[in-house]
Parts: structure tokens; C-alpha cells; sequence
């Protein structure tokens, strides 16, 4: 079972300083039928205005990754990292038992757009930990590179969930496929361009949530960004 989930039915805030697509129910934006997909509980589109930022809040109990397209992130914790986040950098925070941080965009003429993912981790109540990897371009070019994953396999960042995270740049003739466990889940998350997927011609922020399938497809990119995620059912 394959189900679109086109960019314009998501839930959307504008705070001023703050524009978010949410493409799951994330604070004001309720909807019961987007409560997540499989562990996959919230993927919001943020765009941070020039000098502002979420200040220092907490979180407990979650996987939380940071995935910046333009600008950059500038992360502090409790746990003492003070980093700063570009494009082509994931990062992961997990929560565990509790973990205060800020996101700002320090910049004077520049949005920070980034996509923030959160994922139900395996356990409750683990200590918290931060990591952050660069991932180069040309190893996304033409290919689904793993850039999250339970053993943190091949380079990619270490996650406290059953998922894996892939990403991909697709242009012209360049095509990939990834086998999927039909019991499992899978999410497909297009961050920009356009894209076949599965048949589906999918823009920008549009999505494919997917059920007992065998199989992504990826074909027919127009300098397409492309985030597929492996998940628990």
C-alpha cells in the first residue's frame, strides 16, 4: 500500500521568526490521521529568520536529527556541545532521560532552513549523547547513502531506534532502488526538486508513506533532494 501525502496538507505555522511545515500533528497542528508513520513521529520544515532561534528548552525520551539545507544550525546542551550545524552535516541528539538545548541562526541575512526529525527510540530512560557527521555530496549523488542506522554502518550517525535513514541528490538519468522487508515501513520525504518514486511523481516536501512493499524506486530526478526512511512497524 502506497499513500501520497502532497506538501500543501501538511500543518503549517508562521511565528514570524519561525516558518514550520509540520508533515506530522506537532503542537497547534493536530490531525489524528498524522500522528506519525511506523517510529517515525515528527518531521517538521523550519525556516529560522536572520538572528532568531528556539531558545533553551528540553526534551526527554527522543531521537532527535538536525538536517540543515541552507544556513546554519547552531546547537548548544546541557551536555556541554556548543557546535555549529552546515549543510551536509547530520546530527543526532538523543534525549534519553533529559536534555536541554538551543537552535539559532546567528546570521544577519540568512535563513536557516533545515528539516528536524524526531524518532521513538528502542528505550527509555538511556543516558543522553550527541553526535554529528559530515556527509559528503558526491557520496549522495546518483545513490541512497545510509546517513543513520542502529550500528551506525558504512559512516553514518549511530540512532537509538529501529530505523535507518537514507539520502540521495538525483538528476536526469540517475536511478536507485532500495529493498524494503514488506512487515516493515518505509517513508519517503522529498526535501526539493522533483522526483518519481514508486510511479508517484512527488515535489517538493510532498511524501510517500509506504506499507508492505517490497521495494523503493527512485527514477526521473530534477535536481531532487530525497530522504527514504527504513522503519519499525
Amino acid at each position: 500500500m502506497i499513500t501520497i501525502r502532497e506538501a500543501q496538507e501538511r500543518g503549517h505555522a508562521n511565528h514570524g521568526w519561525l516558518k514550520s511545515d509540520h508533515s506530522f500533528s506537532f503542537a497547534e497542528y493536530y490531525d489524528p490521521a498524522h500522528m506519525g508513520w511506523g517510529n517515525l513521529r515528527v518531521i517538521n520544515e523550519d525556516r529560522i529568520a536572520p538572528g532568531s532561534g528556539f531558545g533553551k528548552h528540553g526534551h526527554r525520551d527522543m531521537e532527535i536529527i538536525s538536517y540543515v539545507l541552507s544556513g546554519e544550525l547552531a546547537h548548544q546542551d546541557s551536555m556541554g556541545n556548543v557546535k555549529g550545524i552546515p549543510p551536509g552535516d547530520v546530527q543526532r541528539m538523543s534525549a534519553g532521560t533529559g536534555v536541554v538545548h538551543s537552535e539559532f541562526n546567528h546570521a544577519d541575512d540568512q535563513t536557516t532552513h533545515f528539516l528536524q526529525i524526531w524518532l521513538l527510540p528502542n528505550a527509555s530512560g538511556i543516558a543522553p549523547s550527541y553526535e554529528q557527521k559530515t556527509i559528503p555530496t558526491s557520496e549522495k549523488r546518483g545513490r541512497l547513502r545510509l546517513i543513520g542506522s542502529p550500528t551506525g554502518a558504512n559512516g553514518s550517525i549511530t540512532l537509538n531506534a529501529d530505523a535507518a535513514l537514507y539520502s540521495g541528490l538525483f538528476d536526469g538519468s540517475e536511478a536507485a532502488e532500495l529493498a524494503l522487508d514488506p512487515a516493515r515501513k518505509a517513508y519517503v520525504h522529498l526535501v526539493g526538486g522533483a522526483l518519481i518514486v514508486n510511479g508517484y511523481p512527488l515535489s517538493s516536501g510532498d511524501a510517500l508513506l509506504l506499507e508492505g512493499e517490497s521495494q523503493v524506486t527512485l527514477t526521473a530526478g530534477v535536481d531532487a533532494e530525497v530522504l527514504v526512511f527504513d522503519l519499525a512497524a
